[in-house]
């Protein structure tokens, strides 16, 4: 089974075979850990991102819709891989938020074992400006990637990575994270 860790930081300076971008739907960087992990990564991510896009077009509109996942190269990052999934817009619950969130996280682990990747690193998917309360998310998290985990054997290490205090202290309600 694989360990589950907790940890306050910058995601773009971990090692690990993966880290999952909280993307936009265009995919091209935004704000946040998505604008950071562009910045950090550079213009090679941005190729790779843009020809994603163009490739997806005549089939989901380009990019990648919410709950959906797709990986590329790390540009300049120290990872192997980077794995952009597109979190839910909050608009309260009732629009499968929930379900959206969950899948990204399934998704992203699916991609990870696909690729033969071993460690993962999450970021708070969907609680910036995308508005999603971070109790909630973190729970659907944290379950998420636990129940995902038998599916996907290949994974031996899952960080969540928390930007900010707040979040740290939501994650670390959850048994089994340290």
């Amino acid at each position: 089974m694989a360990v589950l860790e907790l940890v306050q930081g910058d995601i773009t300076r971990l090692a690990v075979d993966a880290i999952v971008n909280a993307a936009n739907s265009s995919l091209l960087g935004g704000g946040g850990v998505d604008g950071a992990i562009h910045r950090a990564a550079g213009p090679e991510l941005l190729a790779e991102c843009l020809s994603i896009a163009a490739q997806r077009k005549g089939r989901s509109g380009g990019g990648c819709p919410p709950g959906e996942a797709v990986i590329t190269g790390p540009g300049r990052l120290s990872c192997k891989k980077v794995i952009h999934t597109v979190g839910p817009v909050w608009h309260g619950g009732s629009r499968g938020e929930a379900d959206l969130l969950a899948a990204c996280y399934r998704n992203s682990l699916r991609l990870a074992q696909e690729h033969g990747l071993e460690s993962i690193a999450f970021p708070n998917i969907s609680t910036g400006v995308y508005g999603y309360p971070k109790d909630a998310a973190a729970e659907i998290a944290v379950h998420t990637v636990k129940a995902s985990l038998p599916a996907n054997p290949g994974i031996k290490r899952v960080i969540f990575v928390c930007y900010d205090r707040e979040n740290y202290e939501l994650y670390k309600q959850f048994a089994d994270l340290r």
